[in-house]
């Protein structure tokens, strides 16, 4: 084949792409074996189409054409025999092996047997080489992973994966060319000539009076559409009469509109052009005539240097479209903000709604009113100036019979309905709610807190995903869309239903209606990814054309009409916005500065004509319009979801902004905090309402609580008094507020400090999760930037601190608020439970060290979580015996020790998937493991109160020893016992609920030991500060001590009023079952509690540090190495 024919077939290929020939135009490409697809092959392996994957390989190659080829049908038949095995039919297993993977025996012969024993095989996964085998989408996708490097490798496949870079439309142009220079060449052109097919040459009739004009050079010509905008060509016969004038803006983004004609006396472009577009009717020309027969090179020279219409072709000599610019630059910028300092950034208000807001809108005119709509289906409407929540309505079905039978269903089966998009009428007077479910319910509002039911329509089958107003033919009109795919305009006045839009392949995700020059249409953005327009006129979509991402895109305007804008988020979380050349329909720029994998759907709006922000990574990020680069970040002081839903006033003063806990922040600038200022002391109905107080500043502490009241919790001063290993017993009654002076000088009075005050410190409670009752693990990431908490309902909750301009370190603190952060895909990171109730079982945890992944348990089988994507990699280890403690090998993170409750260590080895080793010492549950690199030995401690030291060489146990209760004090029959490897590795903490105790480990004797007093509450848990020269530790009462590890001796003690509220405290139930340290601020701790929430806690900036060092042992309290041992344990008193 010719090298033409060859481009012939591309530009086939094109069209048929163009024209939605799908099926043909994949025919086309394995036919001719011209272009590989990869986007096309990619779809049919992860749908598992494994005739057609192989049925379009064949079009390039074949299975013994070379290695690589080989590789390619081998990988895929395997994974469909795999797939066979793993829906346990067998038949088909065996229909695969013998008719598929035979032909590779010859290759490999050891192979070919491997693989069928895996049909003897209950689970092929006891194969060890198939053990990490997951799911079938996982397999799939790590299969085409493989598939593609090979195809990339293979030489037959050398620049077939390329498609070549045309034009669009570009046989049409070829087409359009030709009609041109065939009526050119016409012995007798005239002005309208009726061109009724493409079979023949075009030739037009007898004369009939003078010469017409050359249609090449008619600038009264319709431009080329951009995106195949030619109506189809199985249209015969004469074109019809346009039922309407098209915006010039819709021109170029045709590419299915209805059959249009030429008007009798100046045109559209002969050939299959578009309608002619009302703008260039405006600036007719006078062309030049067609001066003869023959071939006419004066004018071939004229029109070569003619300027050539946007976007086509060099050798395209069509006429100039003479269109107005939608876009004047920035002089139309009449409004301007004069710098980005004029961008709302400040946290002004901070707002409760009660549930998650999911939409907002301020009112046109009053523009400190705020509409909300949330994930429960309520309404609230906000004076944001004087705080004031004027209104909340629940949802309700307003007439229930009025309602269609699938919505009536669809309400029986599940209840609970959220809101989609609230949005009021551009003078006002009504606001509209489009629901998750079937229905949109019309407002009208009468100022205050007078809001009136209006209209109630069963609008779409399914959720309504957005609503706007219109003002189609001077009256005011709602427009709706729906997953039922259509879009829909009713009468807002009465509800009568006026037009229906069908055409949309998918489910209708927004609507933009608009109108320019006069001429009133409607955008639409469905889920696969279409944008198209619609006038009103029930005649169909004007508009085919693709939005980036082909996801969830939404469509703004510049508040001045001129500029069109999207944002979109695809499902692999890749978010665009971008701004069209609406007379072409195509992109004209692409903003950057996305997150890689945005975490939701991103938000857009726009403001003053200038100006773009859109919620992301945890901010609100903002750019100039005219400038691609992102110009700015801010975090509203934290505490925003990943994706935050925002929307900015009329004048663009203030930015909503969805924030956690079910929280708006108001961002205001210098013209929005004096709007504010001057709503700020009014109310409506004062006298009557009690204004709802804002939700505390995410930079406060979030639990205030003030001493008073709270003597039920509260211990005494002297509730806990040390009784460490020298003898020294303090009595604390006599206790001062803190002293911030330090000072080891013992000729002045050394005083604990004592805190009971949330001013006192600074603490942060976490957002929480409605669904985790009790923390029962609870760790920093190494990095340092996340909590990891494990719930004893076997959940796990991740909390991330972003880097921002707040928190440049990008490090956890108390001072700014996490992200409770999830993936995109939502799922959660939920333990195996087996049969068992998780809340009776031991939860346990270990995390990596790059923190990549996580393994896990909750009684039933160990988990391997990743991470970034939350999904489990592998479970293994099923019960019994379950794991109670996890802990990975220093050296070689794919070895794990892992405690069970039969008192067993197993030594697991992940990559064979192979237990190691089997320890046996402990007579029951293991409840604590710790490893030291220095020592090479592995620490272990049991609910029978017994520690082991084990060579982490060979396994063998070095020595044991049981722990000594203090004097008189009894413990549970299966208390936990803890322990910990001091920063040296030579030293470990020991933590039981009745002692803190620091051992050296290689002759496991006790050098330092705490014991509360009789009357104090339990130790619940207690660790290391990151540099060893702390111990946190938290009791049973709530209470939390700090202690300087080098002699456990008390420092600092934080009462719980500190971050307990009032409500808490007076529940003497809650208390901290989990803390941890901060990796590399060693003042840094947390808090996981009985009741589910998470504390973080830091000193005052202002101190520094917790409290004041007790006077030192012998003048040393640099480590632990200088203090003497313990000659007993329990109540014997050490000597110096």
């Amino acid at each position: 084949m010719s090298s033409l024919s060859r481009e012939l077939v591309f530009l086939i290929l094109q069209f048929l792409d163009e024209e939605k020939f799908k099926e043909t135009v994949h025919k086309l490409e394995q036919e001719s074996g011209f272009f590989f697809n990869m986007k096309y092959f990619e779809d049919e392996v992860q749908n598992g189409n494994w005739d057609d994957v192989e049925k379009y390989l064949s079009g390039f190659t074949k299975v013994d054409d070379n290695r690589y080829s080989m590789k390619i049908f081998f990988e895929i038949r395997k994974q469909k025999y795999l797939e066979a095995l793993d829906k346990h039919d067998r038949s088909k297993g065996v229909e695969i092996l013998v008719k598929d993977l035979k032909v590779f025996a010859s290759f490999n012969e050891e192979l070919f047997k491997e693989i069928t024993q895996l049909l003897t095989l209950e689970n092929f996964r006891e194969n060890e080489q198939l053990s990490k085998y997951g799911d079938t989408k996982s397999a799939r996708a790590i299969m085409l992973v493989e598939l593609k490097k090979l195809i990339e490798a293979n030489p037959l496949f050398r620049d077939k994966l390329q498609f070549p870079n045309l034009k669009n439309s570009r046989l049409r142009t070829l087409i359009n060319q030709s009609l041109n220079w065939q009526h050119q060449l016409c012995k007798n052109p005239r002005p309208n000539p009726d061109i009724k097919t493409l079979f023949v040459d075009h030739s037009c009739g007898q004369p009939n009076g003078a010469r017409a004009p050359s249609p090449a050079n008619n600038p009264l010509l319709g431009p080329l559409p951009k995106a195949g905008g030619f109506p189809p060509l199985g249209a015969h016969g004469p074109f019809q009469p346009a039922p309407g004038p098209v915006p010039t803006q819709l021109a170029g983004w045709m590419s299915n509109p209805p059959q249009v004609a030429h008007p009798s006396v100046s045109g559209s472009a002969i050939g299959l052009g578009g309608p002619s577009m009302p703008a260039a009717l405006k600036h007719p020309r006078t062309p030049p005539m067609n001066p003869s027969l023959d071939f006419p090179t004066a004018d071939s020279d004229h029109m070569s240097k003619r300027p050539r219409p946007m976007g086509m072709n060099e050798e395209v000599n069509l006429p100039i479209n003479v269109l107005p610019s939608p876009f004047s630059g920035h002089g139309s910028h009449a409004q301007a903000f004069n710098a980005p300092d004029d961008l709302p950034k400040t946290v002004a208000r901070t707002l409760n709604q009660g549930s998650s807001p999911m939409s907002m809108d301020f009112h046109p005119i009053q523009q400190t009113l705020l509409l909300v709509g949330t994930n429960v289906g309520d309404i609230g409407l906000w004076e944001v100036g004087s705080r004031d929540k004027l209104v909340l309505r629940n949802f309700k079905v307003w007439d229930l019979s009025a309602c269609s039978m699938p919505m009536q269903a669809a309400l029986v089966k599940d209840p609970c309905v959220s809101v989609n998009r609230v949005i009021w009428s551009p003078d006002g007077s009504l606001f509209g709610v489009a629901y998750s479910r079937h229905i949109v319910q019309i407002y009208s509002y009468h100022g205050g807190d007078d809001v009136r039911q209006h209209l109630e329509i069963d609008a779409h089958v399914g959720g309504v995903n957005d609503i706007a107003f219109s003002h189609p033919n001077k009256q005011l009109c709602v427009i709706t869309c729906g997953d039922d795919k259509t879009i829909k305009v009713w009468d807002a006045a009465t509800g009568a239903k006026q037009y229906t839009f069908e055409g949309h392949d998918a489910p209708v995700y927004s609507v933009c209606p608009h109108f320019k020059e006069n001429i009133q249409f409607v955008f639409s953005t469905a889920l696969d990814g279409k944008i198209k327009a619609w006038l009103y006129d029930n005649m169909g979509s004007r508009v085919d054309y693709e939005a980036p991402g082909r996801w969830c895109t939404t469509m703004a305007y510049s508040a001045d009409g001129t500029r069109l804008f999207s944002c979109g988020t695809s499902k692999e979380g890749e978010s665009h916005i971008v701004e069209w050349n609406e007379s072409e329909g195509a992109v004209k720029r692409t903003y950057l500065g996305f997150r890689k994998r945005s975490l939701g759907v991103v938000q857009f709006d726009t403001t003053k004509n200038r100006f773009l922000a859109a919620g992301d990574d945890f901010a609100i990020k903002y750019w100039d319009m005219d400038n691609t680069q992102l110009l700015m970040s801010v975090d509203a002081d934290g505490g925003l979801p990943a994706s935050p839903r925002i929307r900015f006033n009329k004048d663009g003063a203030l930015l909503a902004v969805s924030s956690n806990e079910n929280g708006i922040k108001i961002l205001a600038n210098t013209d929005g905090l004096r709007l504010l200022r001057t709503f700020e002391n009014l109310s409506y109905d004062a006298a009557s309402r009690t204004p709802e107080a804002p939700k505390p500043a995410i930079t406060a502490v979030a639990a205030t609580a003030t001493s008073a009241g709270l003597t039920e919790r509260v211990p005494s001063i002297g509730s806990i008094s040390g009784t460490v290993n020298n003898g020294d017993t303090k009595n604390l009654t006599d206790v001062k507020p803190r002293i911030t002076e330090e000072s080891n000088d013992k000729s002045k009075i050394w005083k604990l400090t004592e805190l009971s005050e949330s001013s006192q410190c600074r603490s942060l409670k976490l957002p929480e999760n409605m669904r985790v009752t009790k923390i029962s693990r609870l760790i920093y990431t190494n990095s340092g930037n996340a909590i990891l908490a494990l719930a004893s309902n076997a959940i796990h909750l991740l909390w991330k601190w972003q880097r921002n301009e707040h928190n440049s370190s990008g490090k956890a603190t108390a001072s700014i608020s996490p992200q409770l952060w999830q993936p995109s895909s939502g799922i959660l990171m939920t333990n195996d439970v087996a049969d068992m109730n998780p809340e009776e079982s031991v939860s346990c945890f270990a995390l990596s060290k790059n923190d990549s992944y996580v393994m896990s348990a909750s009684g039933g089988k160990i988990s391997l979580f990743n991470m970034m994507t939350f999904k489990t990699m592998t479970t293994f280890m099923a019960p019994p015996p379950a794991a109670t403690f996890l802990a990975f090998h220093p050296q070689d993170n794919n070895i794990i020790a892992i405690g069970m409750d039969d008192s067993t260590i197993q030594i697991y080895n992940v990559r064979v998937d192979e237990v190691k080793s089997k320890l046996k010492g402990h007579s029951k549950k293991i409840t604590g493991l710790a490893f030291s690199h220095v020592l090479k030995v592995l620490v272990s401690s049991g609910a029978d109160s017994q520690i082991c030291v084990w060579s982490s060489d060979g396994w063998e146990k070095q020595k044991a020893k049981y722990l000594q209760l203090p004097p008189g004090r009894t413990t549970a029959a299966q208390s936990d016992t803890r322990v910990q490897f001091h920063q040296d590795q030579i030293h470990f903490l020991l933590v039981h609920e009745t002692q803190l105790a620091i051992y050296e480990t290689s002759k496991l004797e006790c050098v330092k030991q705490w014991v509360p007093s009789e009357s104090s509450a339990p130790i619940s848990h207690a660790t290391f500060s990151c540099d060893s020269q702390l111990v946190y530790a938290c009791f049973m009462d709530a209470t939390v001590c700090v202690f300087t590890a080098s002699h456990l001796r008390l420092r600092c003690r934080i009462n719980p009023s500190v971050y307990l509220s009032p409500s808490v405290l007076s529940n003497l139930n809650v208390h901290p079952m989990v803390i941890a340290a901060h990796p590399q601020e060693p003042n840094q701790f947390a808090l996981g509690l009985s009741d589910g929430v998470v504390h973080v806690f830091e000193p005052l900036e202002s101190e520094g540090k917790w409290g004041v060092p007790p006077p030192a042992e012998n003048g040393s309290t640099s480590n632990v190495a200088a203090t003497s041992p313990a000659r007993g344990s329990g109540s014997e008193q050490g000597q110096r």
